[in-house]
Formats: structure tokens, C-alpha cells, sequence
């Protein structure tokens, strides 16, 4: 099974994302890790491109195809990157689950934003600005969406872990 959390920078996927692998001791494969050692490596220092997608859905589909669960964490915004992941797991035969994470909260959001600290080794955190102007694609297809301006951590969690139970349960 592979698991693609996605949602704009701040909304708190990636929290939820390590610890929902924690909990399924799955493989977590953060995007933006990726992207940062690719700029670290000065190969290609600015635009990146889809560069970062495409090493995570290497690393995804080498994992699945193991037999192991993988979780990504990504911003993935538009139709591209959502069905390179969709492609990955089809190739590998693994059910695919969307959780795009949002802030309905925009003062929230923005609180978020402006005093949270890189937690990658040179990562530059976006400014609140830099985030509304990003292409964000909205959704056409099946996700779960978890608003963490009404849910806690553990509550998202817990809605996670259920509709991965109904999902399981209607693959099989």
C-alpha cells in the first residue's frame, strides 16, 4: 500500500505523516528531504523541477515492490506529480490512498507558517506569501481530507487508521 499525504506547506502533513508511519512501521519518504539533498549536491541548485517527485516514486516503487507500506509526504500539487504516484502504484500492484492535509483556519495557517522552523539541514522554510502564490491544483479524485484546524494529531490519526481499515476491506 502506498499512502501520498498531501497539502500545501504548514497544514501539518508532515506530522501526521511520521507519525502515522511510526505506528505501521512503514517507509517514509519526505519530498522535501529529497529536494534539499538534490540542491545540497549542487547539481541542480534552483529549479529542480519534478527532480524530487520522481526520486520518491523510484524509492516508493523499489519498497513496494518488497512488500513493504510506504508513506510520502509531499506538497504534490498537480495532476503530474498525483499520477506518477498513481502509475507507481499500479505498476507495483499496491492500492494507492490520497490524504491531502489542509488548515481551514487561515490565521492558524499563517501562525503555523511564520514560526515554524526548518527541520531539514539547510532547508529554507517558505514564507506565508510564497505559499498562497504556489500552483495547488484542487482535487478531482478520492482522498481523504484531514483539516487540522478542527483535529488534533491523535484525532487525525485515528481517522486515518479507519478509513485505511474500510479502504483494506473493500480492496480485498
Amino acid at each position: 500500500m502506498l499512502i501520498v499525504f498531501t497539502g500545501l506547506p504548514g497544514c501539518g502533513k508532515t506530522t501526521i505523516a511520521q507519525l502515522l508511519s511510526k505506528k505501521l512501521s512503514a517507509v517514509y519518504i519526505r519530498v522535501d528531504e529529497i529536494e534539499q539533498a538534490i540542491k545540497y549536491s549542487n547539481v541542480l541548485r534552483d529549479d529542480i523541477g519534478s527532480v524530487g517527485y520522481e526520486v520518491a516514486s523510484y524509492l516508493a516503487r523499489s519498497n513496494l515492490n518488497l512488500g513493504t507500506m510506504v508513506i510520502v509526504d509531499c506538497v504534490n500539487p498537480v495532476f503530474e506529480s498525483r499520477e506518477m504516484f498513481y502509475q507507481t502504484g499500479k505498476e507495483t500492484n499496491s492500492s494507492v490512498i490520497d490524504v491531502e492535509v489542509v488548515c481551514s483556519d487561515p490565521v492558524e495557517h499563517r501562525r503555523r507558517i511564520e514560526f515554524r522552523l526548518a527541520d531539514i539541514p539547510g532547508h529554507k522554510v517558505p514564507e506565508w506569501d510564497a505559499i498562497w502564490e504556489m500552483e495547488y491544483t484542487p482535487w478531482s479524485s478520492p482522498r481523504l481530507i484531514i483539516d487540522t484546524a478542527i483535529c488534533s494529531s491523535d484525532d487525525a490519526l485515528s481517522k486515518i487508521s479507519d478509513y485505511l481499515r474500510l479502504k483494506s476491506r473493500s480492496i480485498t
